[in-house]
């Protein structure tokens, strides 16, 4: 059986509270790697409701394939699954027939690793034969039978585009672009096809002389038009309260007054706001937006178009446990008193409970880095610039360390502050010296290694702790934290450890699950999340070799997925279709109950 899900009564048992202690982690990783060799056919869902299995696989442009399979969409009327290829040298859409699925052509390798192909590309739609640019994000709407697609433009800082197609026909049709604002990062249609709904992430160039503001943009469709122009909805009215937003646990870069390569740096609140991911409410009324970087939310209301920013607030890791180094021999827990994580997530997702609407998120984290053109060390630093490098260029700015580079103060004198504790493990540099005096009080990393439940306050109703640290810990043995182009175990423990970043919600029989893929792991967790605040760890299970120093294969880097409902189906039963942006392969999965 292809489902590598190898979750036993006693893991389970282990895994219902996050106040363990690190012996008892360390206890669990060493008792799996005991086993044959990750094969996952003992025990395979044990302690699962749900059966789940490979049954189609796609790989986009074999010979690069990085970039070839990132966001996915399904069209149920066609049973097709559309796929953003970003590899070649244009931006394409390649659909994949998802109507019959040959399971016997999924022959697995001596690691029971699945590496063969049954489903192929049909149709390849070149978007830029219409729109310039590349593309971030598509999405389709079933009651238009529209595709939308984010186009990003060539240049920083000017305008993206939404490319809209329609798909009622034997090949998609070019409508129309519609104008939105810099850096499309992603789109949305609400679930009644009214309105769309787009993150404009508005990164600035290497130097930061151009860094637009980050908006989100609406636009309306009435009876299947599409309107010409979008509603741009800004971050201006916030450009005042800096400290009081940081103050509800925002996070903003501190490059005001600075001059680089020749500019002035002088950066808005809306500048620095950079909106990621959206999710529309099941009632249509409100859209969620990620600001990941500022570690916030965005609340619009569709319905007047007023808007809300929230701060997430930071994650407590002092009774908590995970790894921090990826040069202390393996898997080795910790607690960390005076170590926070800030949220920031990725993808986020939405769902009704007795009539309230609560917002699933991914906590992948993420630090800024920027570089820019200068000939050497002397000119970079003549620039403006913190530091120099042959291949990237002129550092401009940066918010990361190693905690080992930083001083201390006495409230942490507990720590070594080495390659065994913390030292290594990656922390910003715009929190935590609360007194200004060279010293760090606090600690906040990137990401909660996580995945959380908010209400529509902003509050945490659940987050699942150091859980995804303890599987993977307890899965995998000494290969957890593995990155996702590499068999090289622990190297990601400095870093976000599995790094939780792909999401998706669906219900299979009576039960609302999340699926959260793990970007550097390559693996996908599965909670039960129909009572949000009776939150169960269902399941556990990924296609990707873990052989040391072997050649990568399988499913690597879960980027976007997306969930089929049994009725829509070619099967009959759900499905979880994942792009995977290493690999470049689209894998579905059929999702049945025991």
């Amino acid at each position: 059986m292809l489902n590598k899900s190898i979750i036993a009564l006693s893991l389970l048992s282990l895994l219902t509270g996050c106040s363990l202690d690190g012996d008892d982690g360390q206890d669990g990783a060493q008792g799996v790697q005991g086993t044959a060799g990750n094969n996952g056919e003992n025990g395979t869902n044990a302690n699962s409701a749900l059966n789940i299995n490979l049954i189609g696989r796609a790989v986009l442009n074999a010979q690069s394939p990085e970039g070839a399979a990132e966001i996915v969409a399904y069209q149920a009327s066609k049973k097709w699954i559309y796929a953003i290829n970003s590899s070649g040298d244009e931006a394409v859409v390649n659909i994949i027939p998802a109507d019959t699925f040959d399971t016997a052509a999924l022959a697995k390798d001596n690691e029971g690793i699945v590496t063969a192909t049954n489903l192929a590309s049909a149709i390849t739609l070149s978007l830029n034969e219409n729109t310039p640019g590349d593309a971030n994000s598509i999405a389709i709407d079933a009651n238009n039978q529209l595709l939308a697609v984010a186009m990003a433009a060539t240049s920083v800082g000017e305008a993206g585009q939404i490319a809209f197609y329609n798909i009622s026909g034997d090949t998609p049709a070019f409508v129309k672009n519609v104008i939105v604002g810099a850096l499309p990062d992603m789109v949305a249609f609400s679930h009644d096809g009214a309105k769309v709904v787009v993150a404009n992430e508005g990164e600035p160039n290497g130097d930061y002389s151009i860094d637009p503001e980050g908006t989100i943009s609406i636009i309306d469709i009435t009876n299947g038009t599409i309107a010409d122009n979008a509603l741009s909805i800004n971050f201006q009215a916030y450009n005042n309260q800096q400290a009081e937003l940081e103050a509800r646990g925002l996070v903003f870069a501190n490059l005001t007054g600075r001059t680089i390569n020749g500019n002035l740096i002088n950066t808005t609140v809306a500048m620095d706001l950079e909106p990621e991911y959206v999710s529309i409410s099941k009632d249509n009324k409100y859209a969620y937006v990620s600001i990941q970087e500022n570690n916030g939310l965005a609340i619009i209301n569709l319905e007047d178009n007023s808007l809300e920013l929230k701060g997430l607030g930071f994650k407590d890791w002092s009774n908590l446990q995970f790894d921090a180094s990826d040069k202390d021999g393996g898997v080795n827990f910790k607690s960390y008193p005076g170590l926070y994580g800030m949220y920031q997530p990725d993808t986020i997702a939405s769902f009704s409970w007795k009539g309230a609407n609560f917002i699933v998120s991914a906590n992948e984290g993420d630090a800024r880095e920027y570089f820019f053109d200068a000939s050497d060390e002397a000119d970079c630093i003549a620039q403006g610039g913190l530091d120099y490098d042959a291949k990237d260029g002129c550092l401009a700015y940066i918010d990361e360390s190693r905690v080992e580079n930083l001083t201390l103060a006495a409230n942490f004198d507990y720590l070594n502050n080495d390659d065994n504790d913390i030292g290594r493990l990656k922390v910003t540099t715009a929190k935590g010296d609360k007194n200004n005096d060279g010293q760090y009080e606090s600690l906040y990393a990137y990401g909660a290694r996580s995945f959380t439940i908010w209400d529509s306050n902003g509050l945490v109703v659940f987050d699942s702790g150091d859980q995804i640290a303890r599987v993977t810990a307890s899965v995998h043995g000494n290969a957890f934290n593995n990155n996702e182009d590499e068999n090289k175990g622990d190297t990601r423990s400095d870093d976000k450890g599995a790094e939780p970043e792909a999401l998706t919600l669906g219900k299979v029989g009576d039960r609302l699950f999340a699926f959260v893929g793990l970007e550097r792991m390559g693996g996908i967790m599965v909670f039960d999340i129909t009572n949000p605040y009776d939150v169960k760890f269902q399941d556990y299970f990924y296609n990707r070799g873990l052989e040391p120093s072997a050649d990568i294969s399988g499913d690597l880097a879960p980027e976007g997925m997306t969930f089929v409902p049994a009725a829509q189906s070619a099967t009959n039963e759900a499905l979880l279709i994942v792009g995977n942006e290493i690999s470049g392969s689209i894998a579905v999965w059929e999702i049945t109950t025991q």
